[in-house]
C-alpha cells in the first residue's frame, strides 16, 4: 500500500531517524543498488532488516529523495524495481518498522542515467543479433556443469559451482568457486546442443565480482565451442587479460590438424581486477566464422560500453571432438595462491 504522511508527524519522524543513526541502531542493509553506482531507469531496489532498535522488524518501505510519499511493504525484506522519471543525482531512502514503532532509516545516493543514455544503452545491447536469433537462455541454471584444471597453466587449481541465492537477492545464480596455487587456472563448462551450421554468436553474460576474490582474478575467460559439419570444432576463445590489460581473442597459428594456440591483444581496454566490485556487469561478446572455421570478433559490450574488434583468426581445430555446443567460464588465478568466488547469471547464447 502506498501511505502519505501527514505534515503534522515531520518533526516525529525527524527526530526518530535521527536516533537511528547511532551505531547501536543501524539495522537496515541496503544490498542493491550500492553507494555511488549509475543506474538505468527502472533499477533494482533489494534491502533487508531483521530487527529496528532491539525491536523485531515488522516491515519496510522506501522513498526517493524529499518525497513524503513512501511505499510500505510487510516483512524484512524488500526486492522491486523502482523507476525514476529524471536523470542525475538522486537518493533512496529504505525505511524499517519494529514491532512496537521504532523507525530505522538507511540512505544510498546514487545516478541514474537519462532517457538518451538509456537508450544507448539499450541500443548497443540489442542490434548485436537479429529479432530471429535461436537462444539458449539461462545456461548458468542448466545441470552437468564440469570444472576442470587448465592443464596450459603453469600451476593448479580446484573448483566446485552450484546454484545458490544470488547476492544482490534477485534470484538464483552459479556460483564459481576456485583454489588456485602458482597462478593455476578452472574451466567451467557445459555442453548445451549442437548446431553445425550457425555462423553467428553472442555470448551474453551477467557477472559478479566480490571484493575479497577481485584481487586473485589474473583472468577472466569466456569461451564458446562448436563443432561444424567437417568434424572440426572452432573455438572461439575470449578473455578480459589482467596483465595486459586487454581484451584478448584466440587463434591457431597453425592447421587444423597441428593447431598452435595463442592468445592476441586487441586495442579494446579490459582488466578483471578494476572492475568495480559487489555490482553486477554486463558482457556481450560478437564472433562469426566462414566455412574453413576463421573466425571474426566483431565488438565487444561492458555494461554498455561497446568496443569494436574487427579481428580475424583461425578458430578450427582437428580435436576429434562430437558435434556440440558447448560454453566456458574460466578463471585464472594471480599469485602463489589463493581463492576466489564469483557468480554468473542470465548466462546466453544467441545464434544464427
Amino acid at each position: 500500500m502506498r501511505q502519505n504522511y501527514p505534515m503534522g508527524n515531520c518533526v516525529s519522524v525527524l527526530l526518530i531517524s535521527a536516533v537511528f543513526y547511532l551505531p547501536a541502531f543501524a539495522t537496515v542493509t541496503i544490498n542493491q543498488p550500492s553507494s555511488g553506482e549509475t543506474v538505468s531507469s527502472p533499477f533494482s531496489l533489494s534491502a533487508s532488516s531483521s530487527s529496528c532498535s532491539s525491536q523485531p522488524t515488522r516491515s519496510m518501505g522506501y522513498s526517493i529523495d524529499n518525497s513524503h510519499d513512501t511505499t510500505i511493504l510487510r516483512g524484512t525484506s524488500l526486492d522491486v524495481k523502482l523507476a525514476s522519471s529524471t536523470g542525475g543525482p538522486h537518493k533512496v531512502h529504505v525505511k524499517a518498522w519494529g514491532n512496537q514503532g521504532a523507525v530505522c532509516v538507511a540512505d544510498v545516493a546514487i545516478t541514474v542515467l537519462n532517457a538518451a543514455e538509456n537508450a544507448s544503452i539499450a541500443t548497443a545491447e540489442t542490434s548485436l543479433f537479429p529479432a530471429n536469433a535461436t537462444s539458449v537462455r539461462n545456461l548458468e541454471r542448466h545441470e552437468n556443469w564440469i570444472a576442470s584444471n587448465d592443464s596450459s597453466s603453469d600451476g593448479n587449481s580446484s573448483g566446485q559451482t552450484r546454484i545458490v541465492d544470488s547476492p544482490t537477492h534477485d534470484g538464483p545464480v552459479r556460483e564459481f568457486t576456485t583454489s588456485y596455487t602458482d597462478s593455476g587456472s578452472q574451466r567451467y563448462s557445459i555442453f548445451f546442443g549442437n548446431d553445425t551450421a550457425a555462423t553467428n554468436f553472442v555470448y551474453d553474460a551477467w557477472v559478479y565480482i566480490p571484493q575479497d576474490s577481485s584481487g586473485h582474478i589474473a583472468n577472466l575467460e569466456l569461451d564458446l565451442n562448436q563443432g561444424m559439419s567437417n568434424g572440426q570444432t572452432v573455438i572461439y576463445g575470449f578473455q578480459c587479460d589482467g596483465y595486459s590489460n586487454t581484451w584478448d581473442y584466440s587463434e591457431n597459428q597453425g592447421t587444423p590438424r597441428t593447431p598452435k594456440g595463442n592468445w592476441v591483444r586487441s586495442q579494446a581496454k579490459c582488466n578483471p581486477r578494476r572492475w568495480s566490485t559487489d555490482q553486477w556487469h554486463h558482457v556481450q561478446i560478437s564472433f562469426s566464422r566462414d566455412s574453413s572455421g576463421v573466425v571474426t570478433y566483431n565488438s565487444v559490450s561492458l555494461d554498455g560500453t561497446q568496443s569494436s574488434l574487427n579481428a580475424t583468426a583461425l578458430g578450427a581445430r582437428a580435436l576429434g571432438w562430437r558435434p556440440n555446443l558447448s560454453v566456458n567460464f574460466q578463471v585464472d588465478g594471480l599469485g602463489a595462491s589463493g581463492t576466489t568466488t564469483l557468480y554468473v547469471k542470465d548466462l546466453t547464447v544467441y545464434r544464427w
